[in-house]
């Protein structure tokens, strides 16, 4: 186990810059993974902090020692990419053991430690198979079984689960989850999947362009999203926004989408004169007269997911997605009133995508 310390690191291909003077402090025996969508720099940044890209700028430290000039095997860390990269003629437990075995362990050592992490991933009984009679997940937990024999002190996940078919995935991700509860080492783990990011993380930096958007809990993002770029990004289904402004009212403050969509707000007091934009997430959304603000709607497309339900409300000339989780019986064309709290809604400055308080 290690902690990782990212100081302004920069990334360059020629004059064309990729990371911008990124900083991060991953904790010994934290689990972090880097989310964003393709080309934001997330895995430049974790192929750096593998040896695999050089470093433009910055530093890198690694159980407080500088790594940006020591090569992937010297770092004592272990990679498992989106490809398995499994040798096609070898047995799983051949497979398990070939870095050891290249780096001159004894058969009785190498036989000790594939079974031990056999036994963690549970492959024992498929240490005698070949790749090519295992199932996609099988092969991605070989792929893990030969970092974890290496006992790294850091875990590097490069979207391993990208090529698995959607339950897999969701089995896959539990797994990972009690492999880190069980082994307590550091794990980097990259994915364009916000809610693989939130269902597996203990803390989750969302990277844009090359820079750090925030860093935070789970819940810390979802609840406290500082741009509105992370509020698009986190939360399935994503949030719903409406630019617009406050009125000014003798009863109170409204804000007034360029729609043309008014809403009562009555924690408008400490926000600005200037374009703001409104965000409210579709499950902090009603069907009914239940909330301090009700609004008219009707449904243009209906959902059924199963447990939930997707409806898209045309409110005005503005289209609001809701979550609901009741069954109801709608359809499109229904008249429907749909209720919120103002205390659930969050509010960014429209030119500037940051986080505003509401008083």
């Amino acid at each position: 186990m290690a902690p990782i310390t990212v100081s302004n690191v920069k990334k360059s291909y020629g004059s064309v810059p990729v990371i911008h003077g990124v900083s991060l402090e991953i904790e010994d025996g934290e689990f972090v993974i880097l989310v964003g969508p393709s080309g934001c720099g997330k895995s430049t940044l974790l192929r750096m902090i593998a040896g695999l890209e050089s470093i433009t700028g910055g530093e890198v430290t690694i159980d407080a020692k500088v790594v940006n000039d020591l090569p992937p095997r010297e770092r004592d860390i272990a990679m498992v990419f989106q490809s398995y990269a499994l040798y096609p003629h070898m047995t799983v437990a051949e497979n398990m053991g070939f870095s050891l075995k290249l780096s001159r362990h004894s058969k009785a050592e190498i036989a000790q430690k594939v079974q031990m992490a056999a036994e963690i991933l549970d492959l024992e009984p498929l240490l005698d198979r070949r790749p090519a009679q295992l199932s996609g997940g099988q092969r991605q937990r070989v792929a893990m079984g030969r970092s974890i024999v290496r006992d790294p002190k850091v875990f590097l996940f490069d979207e391993p689960l990208s090529n698995l078919d959607a339950k897999l995935r969701v089995q896959m991700r539990s797994e990972i989850k009690e492999l880190h509860q069980r082994l307590k080492t550091t794990i980097v783990y990259v994915t364009h999947d916000q809610v693989e990011a939130m269902t597996m993380a203990d803390r989750i930096v969302v990277m844009n362009s090359g820079h750090i958007e925030q860093i935070g809990t789970p819940m810390d993002l979802y609840d406290s999203p500082e741009s509105l770029f992370v509020a698009g990004f986190i939360g399935s289904p994503a949030m719903n926004f409406l630019t617009g402004g406050i009125q000014r009212g003798p009863n109170g403050d409204s804000f007034v989408s360029e729609a043309g969509t008014t809403i009562p707000f009555a924690f408008a007091t400490a926000l600005p004169d200037a374009s703001i934009v409104l965000g409210i997430r579709p499950e902090n959304l009603a069907l009914g007269e239940m909330g301090p603000v009700v609004l008219d709607g009707v449904i243009s497309v209906v959902e059924p997911t199963g447990a939930d339900t997707l409806v898209s409300v045309h409110v005005g000339s503005d289209t609001l997605l809701m979550l609901i989780r009741e069954r109801v019986n709608l359809k499109s064309g229904d008249k429907i009133k749909l209720s919120a709290d103002p205390s659930t809604f969050h509010v960014f400055g429209a030119d500037d995508g940051k986080r505003l308080p509401k008083q």
